[in-house]
């Protein structure tokens, strides 16, 4: 086995699964890294009672913030002594426990996070060891991180940085509804409408014909509407998501970042997912926000046969099978629709900012993604600028 090859982290569905995977471990010096806002949360006090006995010499730390280079390094030092690290929290946590995972066992990746440049993305060797064992237990819903090799960082003075390395994979992914139960039903659904867009990016924006894996993409996005659709008529009806629909939610979520759904892509078949997270930093709005905001605009563009944006026919075709989980609601036109799917959801898309400021967002994004670099698919300034301004329209 090569040093470079990492095993997709391993689901485990529900802490009693946790339980008997720990068995078979022979660590015993764990750390448990839990967001400050979940410390006292049933999932967190039912991962610690796993852990709170022999044969494990059990320590917490509480972390609170997005963290940067500078917090992550920092963690990764205190980490002296840990064989197994668990981290319980939402997607930045659980993204500084992969970074200071990695960090404490290769120290010299630092070098290469501090690399001076100026794209937003930063991809670690193929030869990066993976770091400490990690078990990463999501306590929200859309990003994934929990089994991706991705990492979101920010930078002082440069804003985030878009980490991407398989040494990043946690070694298991644990999926309890308890984790979920105290989750605004607002979140849930903006957690639906992430995996979704993360799923459907890569299909829409490659040009390309295949035949398995487009089914396979098919399949889970149509998935994730019928469930968002559930999440949308709990809300309605003023019902609590149950923990059924919230544990497929994440199965979806952990499953979007399945590398076999996305062989043969274009690794920057997402140009949308790129402008929506400049855009989200920028103003300090929510990534979500932003998502809603500029999905209809992106995919309008892309119908009317911007084909560095997406394939036209690919997205017919991929509405046309969504479409159909509620063809009463939602429109034919694809760009129509997913604007009606939003609103559905009760997903909130308002984005404020004036000229100058879309202005100076559109040329961070061409500096960080394009401009000579491949990411934006030759994408001007003012060609950014124009999709942003309909968006704040």
């Amino acid at each position: 086995m090569s040093a470079g090859w990492h095993a997709p982290a391993q689901q485990l569905i529900g802490c009693d699964s946790l339980g008997a995977w720990l068995t078979g471990r022979t660590e015993r010096q764990v750390t448990v890294l839990v967001d400050a806002a979940v410390a006292g949360a049933a999932v967190t006090g039912r991962v610690r009672g796993l852990l709170e006995r022999t044969p494990y010499r059990t320590r917490v730390l509480e972390l609170s913030g997005p963290g940067d280079l500078n917090t992550v390094r920092d963690l990764a030092d205190r980490l002296g002594g840990t064989e197994l690290l668990v981290g319980i929290g939402g997607g930045s946590l659980l993204d500084q426990a992969k970074l200071a995972a990695l960090l404490r066992t290769n120290p010299d990746a630092y070098a290469r996070l501090t690399v001076p440049q100026r794209s937003g993305l930063l991809v670690l060797g193929p030869g990066t060891r993976r770091g400490l064992p990690l078990v990463a237990v999501p306590t929200t819903v859309g990003t994934g991180t929990e089994s991706s090799g991705v990492a979101c960082l920010g930078y002082p003075l440069r804003g985030k940085r878009l980490i991407m390395g398989t040494a990043l994979r946690p070694t298991a992914a644990v999926l309890d509804p308890a984790a979920t139960a105290t989750l605004d039903d607002e979140l849930i659904a903006e957690g639906v409408l992430e995996a979704l867009f993360r799923t459907v990016s890569p299909y829409v924006g490659d040009h390309g014909e295949l035949p398995t894996e487009d089914a396979l993409v098919e399949t889970i996005a149509e998935r994730l509407v019928l469930l968002g659709h559930e999440v949308r008529d709990a809300r309605r009806a003023g019902r609590p998501t149950g923990d059924r629909l919230r544990l497929e939610i994440a199965k979806l979520s952990s499953l979007s970042h399945a590398e076999w759904a996305h062989l043969g892509r274009d690794l920057y078949a997402v140009k949308g997912w790129l402008i929506a997270n400049e855009l989200s930093s920028a103003l300090g709005v929510r990534k979500m926000t932003a998502v809603a905001a500029i999905l209809p605009h992106l995919w309008r563009a892309i119908a009317g046969g911007e084909t560095r944006l997406g394939s036209a026919a690919r997205l017919e075709r991929l509405w046309s099978r969504l479409r159909a989980t509620d063809p009463d609601t939602l429109p034919a036109d694809p760009a129509a629709g997913i604007e009606a799917l939003v609103d559905s959801w009760g997903i909130g898309r308002r984005i404020d900012a004036g000229p100058d400021r879309l202005a100076d967002i559109a040329g961070r994004t061409v500096r960080a993604w394009g401009a000579g670099l491949p990411m934006l698919g030759g994408l001007r300034t003012d060609e950014v600028y124009g999709l942003l301004a309909r968006t704040a329209a």
